[in-house]
Protein backbone atom coordinates (compact mmCIF):
# COMPACT_ATOMS: atom_id res chain seq x y z
CA UNK A 1 0.00 0.00 0.00
CA UNK A 2 1.46 3.41 -0.89
CA UNK A 3 1.70 6.53 1.53
CA UNK A 4 0.21 10.25 0.24
CA UNK A 5 0.91 13.27 2.45
CA UNK A 6 -1.83 15.84 1.98
CA UNK A 7 -1.96 19.69 2.31
CA UNK A 8 -5.81 20.46 3.06
CA UNK A 9 -7.67 23.96 3.80
CA UNK A 10 -8.94 23.81 7.71
CA UNK A 11 -12.42 23.44 6.62
CA UNK A 12 -12.34 20.56 4.16
CA UNK A 13 -10.56 18.32 6.55
CA UNK A 14 -13.39 19.17 9.03
CA UNK A 15 -15.95 18.30 6.63
CA UNK A 16 -14.10 14.94 5.80
CA UNK A 17 -13.69 14.16 9.44
CA UNK A 18 -17.19 14.88 10.07
CA UNK A 19 -18.15 12.27 7.23
CA UNK A 20 -16.28 9.67 8.37
CA UNK A 21 -17.67 9.72 11.71
CA UNK A 22 -21.08 10.05 10.38
CA UNK A 23 -20.10 6.92 8.72
CA UNK A 24 -18.10 4.90 11.49
CA UNK A 25 -15.16 4.84 9.56
CA UNK A 26 -11.64 6.34 10.13
CA UNK A 27 -10.68 9.58 7.94
CA UNK A 28 -8.10 7.30 6.13
CA UNK A 29 -10.82 4.53 4.89
CA UNK A 30 -13.32 7.54 4.01
CA UNK A 31 -10.76 9.23 1.93
CA UNK A 32 -9.58 6.26 0.16
CA UNK A 33 -13.90 5.04 -0.31
CA UNK A 34 -14.16 8.84 -1.77
CA UNK A 35 -10.95 8.57 -3.78
CA UNK A 36 -12.23 5.45 -5.12
CA UNK A 37 -15.70 6.26 -5.95
CA UNK A 38 -14.77 9.00 -8.47
CA UNK A 39 -12.16 7.26 -9.95
CA UNK A 40 -14.69 4.32 -10.73
CA UNK A 41 -17.12 7.17 -12.25
CA UNK A 42 -15.27 7.38 -15.12
CA UNK A 43 -15.18 3.63 -15.88
CA UNK A 44 -18.72 2.78 -16.23
CA UNK A 45 -20.00 2.23 -19.29
CA UNK A 46 -23.00 5.03 -19.75
CA UNK A 47 -25.94 4.14 -22.71
CA UNK A 48 -25.55 5.85 -26.27
CA UNK A 49 -29.00 7.72 -26.96
CA UNK A 50 -30.84 6.47 -30.05
CA UNK A 51 -30.49 9.77 -31.56
CA UNK A 52 -26.77 10.13 -30.63
CA UNK A 53 -26.47 6.68 -32.58
CA UNK A 54 -27.95 8.15 -35.42
CA UNK A 55 -25.93 11.10 -35.44
CA UNK A 56 -22.66 8.86 -34.92
CA UNK A 57 -23.76 6.68 -37.98
CA UNK A 58 -24.61 9.29 -40.34
CA UNK A 59 -21.24 10.79 -39.18
CA UNK A 60 -19.51 7.93 -39.97
CA UNK A 61 -21.12 7.18 -43.61
CA UNK A 62 -20.40 10.51 -44.40
CA UNK A 63 -17.13 9.94 -43.63
CA UNK A 64 -16.92 6.77 -45.95
CA UNK A 65 -18.73 8.54 -48.69
CA UNK A 66 -16.13 10.80 -48.52
CA UNK A 67 -12.64 8.57 -48.26
CA UNK A 68 -13.63 6.49 -51.38
CA UNK A 69 -12.50 3.37 -52.24
CA UNK A 70 -9.10 2.50 -52.06
CA UNK A 71 -6.73 0.84 -54.76
CA UNK A 72 -5.66 -2.78 -53.59
CA UNK A 73 -1.77 -1.83 -54.60
CA UNK A 74 -2.18 1.59 -51.97
CA UNK A 75 -3.62 -0.90 -49.36
CA UNK A 76 -0.57 -3.32 -50.09
CA UNK A 77 1.69 -0.18 -49.44
CA UNK A 78 -0.23 0.41 -46.63
CA UNK A 79 -0.08 -2.81 -44.75
CA UNK A 80 3.84 -3.41 -45.48
CA UNK A 81 4.75 0.14 -44.76
CA UNK A 82 2.81 -0.05 -40.79
CA UNK A 83 4.45 -0.81 -37.71
CA UNK A 84 4.55 -4.51 -36.50
CA UNK A 85 4.33 -4.91 -32.69
CA UNK A 86 4.34 -7.67 -30.30
CA UNK A 87 0.87 -7.65 -28.52
CA UNK A 88 0.57 -7.13 -25.02
CA UNK A 89 0.78 -9.95 -22.34
CA UNK A 90 -3.19 -10.31 -21.74
CA UNK A 91 -3.36 -11.05 -25.08
CA UNK A 92 -2.32 -14.63 -24.93
CA UNK A 93 -2.24 -16.99 -27.59
CA UNK A 94 -5.16 -18.33 -27.52
CA UNK A 95 -7.07 -14.93 -27.02
CA UNK A 96 -5.56 -14.00 -30.25
CA UNK A 97 -6.32 -17.14 -32.07
CA UNK A 98 -10.24 -16.88 -30.87
CA UNK A 99 -10.08 -12.81 -32.28
CA UNK A 100 -8.49 -14.25 -35.54
CA UNK A 101 -11.35 -16.52 -35.99
CA UNK A 102 -14.07 -13.90 -35.32
CA UNK A 103 -11.76 -11.72 -37.86
CA UNK A 104 -11.96 -14.43 -40.90
CA UNK A 105 -15.98 -15.29 -39.73
CA UNK A 106 -16.80 -11.67 -40.31
CA UNK A 107 -14.59 -10.99 -43.61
Amino acid sequence: MSRLTLRLPESLHQQLSHQASQEGVSLNQYIVYALTKQVNQHYFVKPVLPEDMEKQQASFLSLLNNLGIAKSEDIQLALEEREIVAPEDELTPDIMAQFQKKIRANS
